[in-house]
């Protein structure tokens, strides 16, 4: 079947808690979908189609435990749909990251990571020994506040991860 084929068979209905709405007001209402149909539905509003290889990327996105790049995401649809390639990976990324369903962050040198965007957090990232650091979502909501009250600028503290030097390397 090619990689980009409509299907119809029924979705996948994770609705893990991981993926809840976030609590940030701020966010669009699209970043709050939250199984693999409401992201299908919401491609297809659009005037997406749902094709296998959409689906199962949506499923590996709904199941990752934590943060993926590209070509583990694509590794993973290719378990699942060998045929898929990664141009698809990308483009539908790039899609579903239009959509506001999924963003990406850069931790540190290595390639973006993706996840959902209800699930997105600020991260520190340990310049010596490449360890991240997952920060609670809220941690920048007063300088969020503060630049949009008085530049009108929104801030995405989720994009990069702020560099520094862990507890550990600090010692060393």
């Amino acid at each position: 079947m090619p990689d980009d084929a409509p299907t119809s068979s029924p979705a996948r209905d994770d609705g893990h808690d991981e993926h809840a709405e976030s609590d940030d007001p701020r966010r669009s209402e699209t970043s709050a979908a939250s199984s693999v149909a409401e992201v299908l539905r919401l491609l297809r509003s659009h005037g997406g189609r749902v094709t296998r290889s959409r689906r199962v990327l949506l499923e590996v996105l709904f199941g990752a435990a934590e943060h993926m790049n590209a070509e583990e995401i694509g590794a993973e649809v290719a378990r699942v749909e060998p045929a898929v390639n990664m141009s698809t990976v990308y483009r539908n990324l790039e899609e579903l990251q239009q959509l506001g369903v999924v963003v990406h962050t850069h931790l540190g040198h290595g390639p973006a990571t993706y996840r959902l965007a209800s699930a997105a957090h600020p991260h520190l990232y340990c310049e010596s020994c490449g360890s991240t650091f997952h920060l609670p979502r809220d941690i920048f909501m007063d300088l969020s506040d503060i630049a949009l009250r008085t530049h009108g600028f929104r801030v995405d503290a989720t994009h990069f991860a702020i560099p520094g030097r862990c507890a550990a390397c600090t010692k060393a």
